[in-house]
């Protein structure tokens, strides 16, 4: 199995330049996995993802994977480092799923993880330090991406908080906890 890093933290922290550092360190070929689908009619969301792109070495691949994440992590050579930014985008792309579905694509995602010889680099989003949303659909995405956050985060071999322009290394600054149960 190759290396998993999870990459956390606030909006706007540094979190995927962090994780693109590491992936640089790699010393392999890296793919960069975004989840976001491109929307030419929002000016905005177009020159985040540009700015993103020109961040980015020209020989890295980028692959657009706004569903279908757990099947591009199978299809993993063993000699690549896979940065996947984010996985709020991600869980975002699939709300509509109902919690029998979402349950399944999770567990089926963790164990996809477990089992991949590539290094694979986590980009996700805090979003569980404000209030509690107050709409069900905001709830649902802070509970799923959370609960994803927390069980990936247990499996892996580094997690990394990004905030206030610090990066804290939290596997070694702190203790995992145990499997959450039911």
């Amino acid at each position: 199995m190759g290396k998993v890093i999870l990459i956390t933290g606030p909006a706007r922290s540094g979190k995927s330049e962090w994780a693109e550092t590491l992936a640089m360190q790699s010393g392999k070929t890296v793919v960069y996995v975004a989840t976001a689908v491109s929307d030419p009619a929002d000016e905005e969301w177009q020159k985040r993802i540009q700015k993103h792109q020109q961040r980015r070495p020209q020989d890295w691949l980028t692959l657009s994977v706004p569903i279908e994440l757990t099947a591009t992590l199978a299809d993993a050579k063993p000699n690549t480092c896979l940065l996947v930014d984010s996985l709020g985008t991600w869980v975002a792309n699939l709300l509509e799923q109902d919690e029998i579905s979402w349950e399944n694509t999770i567990t089926e995602f963790l164990e996809t993880v477990q089992l991949v010889a590539a290094d694979m680099l986590f980009v996700a989003e805090e979003v569980g330090w404000g209030v509690v949303p107050a709409y069900p659909s905001g709830r649902q995405f802070r509970d799923r991406l959370g609960m994803l956050v927390r069980q990936l985060g247990v499996i892996c071999d580094s997690v990394y908080l990004v905030t206030g322009g610090h990066v804290l290394n939290l596997s070694i600054l702190g203790m995992p906890l145990p499997p959450q149960k039911g």
